[in-house]
Parts: C-alpha cells; structure tokens; sequence
C-alpha cells in the first residue's frame, strides 16, 4: 500500500507542479491528468480522489512494526 501511495503523491506533484509552471509561464493548461482524461471528468475526479488518500496516507499511513521503514534501517 505504501508504494501504491509514493508513486500517486509522485505523479500528483509532478501534475500540480506543471500546473503550477503553466500558470506562471502563461502557457496555459499543463494539467497532464485532465489532457489525458478530458473526455472522462469522472475518472479524472476518482484520480484526484485516489492521490489525495494516497497523500494522506504518505502523512499518517501505517505505524506498524512491518510498515516501520526506520526499524528496516536497524533504528
């Protein structure tokens, strides 16, 4: 699940992140998510949803022993 979540936040960022150059360079809409889901707003809203879960789970996630990426590390 966490992995799942890591590349969810990574592509989120990256799509806001364009965003975000887009607006600033005055080029316009560099949304990656919605050029390539346009046609299916629907779907286009269920990924937004399933990043921002993903983020929150990257925030709170799982505490578990298992999960625990400090005791991987020998911590």
């Amino acid at each position: 699940m966490g992995k799942i979540a890591m590349i969810l936040s990574i592509i989120g960022g990256i799509n806001w992140g364009l965003v975000g150059v887009g607006t600033l360079v005055g080029g316009g809409n560099w949304n990656v998510i919605n050029a390539i889901l346009g046609d299916w707003p629907m779907v286009e809203a269920i990924i937004y949803v399933l990043v921002g879960v993903s983020a929150t789970w990257m925030i709170f996630g799982c505490r578990c022993a298992r999960c625990d990426i400090s005791s991987d590390a020998g911590m």
